[in-house]
């Protein structure tokens, strides 16, 4: 599959140099991490949350988990986990839980975890589950400009 065409129009669309990179099929952000020799630190996950009728991405280090009450705290609001009917229906281009971590690309608002800022490089999900797309600080930041930065995750 490579990157889902919404990701790939939109990285082009809006000048936003990348590569991808390809890894073994996995399951998982931190599988990732291992199968592409990339530390988890430097893997930009997304975790699709719902906050009433509204969803938005929570952006994070692969190795990382959210932690709900400090995630709560900062968007002073309860927010959960959205169906995978809903993440289907958002995603409608990737598969199932290899979700880009680009909200703007599917018009989401996002959350960044702090912890992914001053990284040299970011790798994130391309929509499929052996792909990565490879982005430089700069160009991340442009991803994530838009985005509520905060500290809401921690490592295992």
């Amino acid at each position: 599959m490579a990157i889902s065409l919404t990701l790939e129009q939109y990285l082009d669309d809006n000048g936003i140099d990348y590569e991808t990179l390809s890894h073994t099929y996995t399951t998982s952000a931190s599988k990732t991490a291992e199968a592409s020799h990339i530390p988890g630190s430097r893997i930009a996950k997304a975790v699709v949350l719902k906050e009433e009728d509204d969803y938005f991405l929570a952006v994070l280090p692969a190795s990382n988990h959210i932690q709900f009450d400090k995630l709560q705290a900062l968007l002073d609001d309860n927010v959960n986990l959205a169906t995978e009917e809903e993440v289907e229906t958002l995603f409608y281009d990737c598969e199932l839980g290899a979700i880009p971590a680009v909200g703007k690309a599917y018009g989401l608002s996002v959350v960044l975890d702090r912890e992914l800022r001053g990284n040299e490089d970011v790798y994130f999900e391309g929509g499929d589950h052996s792909t990565l797309v490879k982005v430089d600080a700069e160009r991340f930041g442009q991803l994530m400009d838009n985005a509520l930065v905060g500290r809401f995750s921690h490592h295992d």
